[in-house]
């Protein structure tokens, strides 16, 4: 895949070149032990909004590997699809100005040092009154909205990994889309997840049910057929 290095939406610092590498202050992760799972051997941590910032041209690499075709956009527009990335971009941003906004990334540190971005996952709390419901007003169950008045939600806005995580190993624990939704939560204690996937990306549906989402148990067919995205519950 040729390299691609849209502008930043939140900088105008030039990103850096190559691989990230481990810094001294930086933590590394635990030896992976013989025969344990690839997942295991790679380390999940927390970005700033300056590291995402910093690190956007690497987020948009893990996109365009990870994602066929987001949600509400064309599958090519111009040139290398320029304009998917940067649909991308903005909303990355606008999700990053949310209260309690957190991103986490897996990284696979290499012979050299260097670390390799291979999965993201990001979220924030939802409330009743805020704009993350826009599209499925009126086909959201009482409950969800009850729960979200008094901030019991947290929105898992994506979870971007290898099409390897979304196909093999899905119950496991130690399957990395499971580990990222599931640290992400952790901090929150009591909170339900809650994320929505475009009706007709049956494929990432599918993923998400495998890695433990739900449909909210007051979701009928009836209610629910005509939102254009599907609304599942973590708990």
């Amino acid at each position: 895949m040729s390299a691609h290095k849209p502008g930043h939406p939140a900088t105008s610092r030039p990103s850096p070149a190559g691989p990230h590498r481990v810094s001294p202050e930086e933590s590394t992760p635990q030896a992976r032990r013989r025969g344990a799972p690839p997942e295991e051997g790679e380390f999940v941590r927390p970005l700033t909004r300056r590291q995402i910032d910093d690190r956007m041209w690497e987020l948009d690499e893990l996109y365009a590997r990870t994602s066929s075709c987001a949600p509400r956009e064309p599958t090519h527009v111009g040139p290398a699809g320029q304009d998917r990335y940067t649909a991308f971009q903005q909303r990355l941003a606008d999700h990053v100005r949310r209260p309690g906004f957190e991103l986490l990334v897996a990284e696979a540190v290499g012979p050299s040092g260097a670390r390799d971005l291979t999965a993201c996952a990001y979220g924030f709390p939802v409330h009743r009154a805020g704009s993350w419901w826009r599209d499925l007003d009126g086909h959201l169950p009482e409950d969800l909205l009850d729960v979200a008045a008094v901030d019991g939600l947290f929105a898992i806005a994506d979870i971007l990994v290898e099409r390897r995580v979304r196909t093999q190993d899905q119950t496991r624990d130690w399957n990395l889309a499971r580990r990222l939704q599931k640290r992400l939560l952790g901090s929150h204690t009591g909170v339900l997840g809650v994320t929505l996937v475009d009706r007709d990306d049956m494929e990432k549906y599918r993923a998400l049910l495998a890695w433990g989402w739900r449909p909210s148990a007051d979701e009928t067919w009836a209610t629910s057929r005509y939102a254009p995205r599907r609304l599942l519950v973590l708990r």
